[in-house]
């Protein structure tokens, strides 16, 4: 798109898709930037400080010989490959020797317990898992449950894993001509009724990508840019908002593994890095502004990104001032992302806003029976099914997928009203999804989770307000006869979820209660557990 473009309106209204029948993700990231031999494609660093740059050249070699290892291992076209990894080169090479196949990429994260990763690895079939020795841990313990995972590779194996075996690979390899329809990737999502679903992202959704992707960060590519997030590639927001769109664009990404995120650290990486572009969830930002004098400490950004939950106006205001940039917010969701948001460099931003359907991509608030609202009545926001974001469908729940729709429309489950300028407001969540510090968290797998303790009967999970996480999940458990509360009990209930699903989905509060809240068919109202969180917050 034109960064010389007089308005945003009319960006959008001359856009037209071109999407190709055949379009392969790793051939448009990858191959076609191989010749320039010495642009830099990633820079690595860890924790304990080791450092790697790897050229565009690399990752054309590299995926290439690990595409000829999975082949030899009898991996074919949409098998599933699993990726348990943190930021870390091979994480990239996994994703784009699997494109390169022609099979499905299934990122998964570090944080998952066991339950999560046996959920997700029988649920998909799995032909190959690749991970560090310290996530392949838990899955060698569920070995014997998955019958259909044939192989599994360690990439801190020195002898026999990922790197020996790349060493002893052909380099030349023929990318999958695949079609732009064919799928690329799954990435499980969790709702509220249920276990998580498997989201099918085709090819062509990376091209769906792209214009919120250039827009958010302020007409992205320009001399020097160079992106990085905290976000966790195994999420959309860390792949698909970070990682493989700047390598669409031939443009270097940061990556670091280290763990939980340190603003003091942040702000080191980014200014001996050189950063200009970065997706930064709103968590992050909030923790970054306790750091004091940021650009005092070398950090020169141009552009950031900022999606999960909406920011506050204190926000905006920090950022202008120890930053000298708005921040651009998007709104997405793993089935459609990047299709509403920000430019504040050819659009006015009003903080607390969506933003506006990005160029391509059309969002409305809809009344129940599908009708178009009025600007400034509230209804369930939808997507317009017609657009190469659009996912392909919930792996192996057709009807499930079926369900989502209103006619032509994708139904979100979010609610909001569009403004007499266009701009689109979030106002709540017509489910019971609850998002923290950037997470979707399904309450259903949470509950099943406590549900395992001997001493709870009863369990229900909803969002309570937190001023840094935007959402906390907060537990009420009701106690099996004889069981008593404590500090201790509740201690026990939260280790167990943090140990069997994530660290980020345990409950930071828990309370014991009596009853829970049911309609006559015999389901938890959340929806009046959470109203009572609220008032209760505001209260306090």
């Amino acid at each position: 798109m034109d960064p010389n473009a007089s308005s945003f309106d009319g960006i959008c209204q001359s856009f037209r898709w071109q999407i190709p029948k055949s379009f392969n993700i790793a051939a448009a990231v990858c191959d076609r930037h191989r010749d320039v031999s010495d642009r830099s494609a990633l820079f690595c660093e860890t924790a304990s400080g080791k450092t790697g740059q790897y050229t565009f050249e690399d990752l054309y070699r590299l995926s290439n010989k690990l595409a000829n290892v999975l082949i030899s291992m009898g991996v074919a076209p949409r098998d599933r490959i699993a990726i348990l990894l943190p930021q870390r080169i091979e994480t990239g090479l996994c994703h784009l020797a699997a494109w390169k196949i022609g099979a499905i990429s299934l990122p998964l994260s570090v944080l998952f317990g066991t339950d999560a990763l046996r959920y997700r690895l029988e649920d998909s079939g799995a032909k190959v898992v690749i991970g560090a020795t310290e996530g392949l841990e838990k899955i060698q313990s569920l070995r014997d449950e998955l019958p259909e995972l044939d192989t599994i590779i360690d990439c801190d194996d020195e002898k026999s894993g990922f790197w020996p075996l790349l060493d002893r690979a052909a380099k030349g390899f023929e990318t999958a001509s695949t079609l732009a329809d064919d799928p690329a990737i799954v990435i499980y999502t969790s709702g509220t009724t249920g276990p998580p679903k498997g989201a099918m992202l085709a090819h062509r959704c990376l091209l769906g990508n792209l214009t919120g992707f250039e827009m958010s960060q302020n007409f992205f590519p320009r001399q020097d840019d160079l992106m990085w997030t905290p976000a966790d590639w195994a999420w959309t927001g860390g792949l698909l908002d970070g990682l493989i769109p700047a390598w669409f664009y031939g443009c270097p990404v940061l990556g670091y593994d280290g763990g939980r995120f340190d603003p003091e650290k942040a702000c080191d990486l980014m200014a001996r890095h050189r950063v200009r572009n970065a997706f930064i969830p709103p968590t992050a930002l909030k923790m970054l502004r306790q750091v004091g004098d940021i650009r005092g400490h070398g950090v020169q950004l141009r552009s950031v990104m900022s999606a999960g939950e909406s920011l506050g106006a204190q926000i905006y205001e920090w950022a202008e001032e120890a930053l000298g940039i708005q921040i651009n917010e998007m709104w997405g969701q793993t089935e459609f992302n990047y299709i509403v948001g920000n430019c504040s460099t050819i659009m006015p931003v009003k903080p607390g806003s969506m933003g506006k359907s990005y160029p391509g991509h059309r969002v409305e608030p809809l009344d129940d029976k599908g009708n178009v609202l009025a600007d400034g009545e509230i209804g369930e926001l939808c997507a317009l099914r017609d657009d190469p974001v659009m996912f392909l469908g919930y792996w192996k729940r057709d009807q499930a997928t079926r369900d989502k729709f209103i006619g032509p429309w994708w139904s979100t489950g979010d609610v909001g009203y569009r403004d007499s300028d266009g701009y689109l407001w979030f106002v709540g969540r017509k489910d019971d999804v609850i998002s923290s510090a950037g997470h979707r968290i399904g309450p259903g797998e949470i509950e099943d989770c406590m549900l395992k303790h001997p001493a709870v009967v009863q369990a229900a999970a909803v969002g309570a307000p937190d001023e840094l996480r935007g959402e906390i999940v907060k537990a009420f458990i009701v106690l099996a006869s004889g069981a008593e509360p404590s500090d201790a009990l509740a201690q026990s209930i939260q280790d167990m979820v943090r140990g069997d699903l994530a660290a980020y989905e345990y409950p930071r509060e828990i309370e014991f209660v009596s009853e829970l809240p049911m309609t006559t068919t015999g389901k938890v109202r959340r929806i009046e557990l959470r109203e009572r969180e609220i008032a209760r917050k505001r209260k306090s």
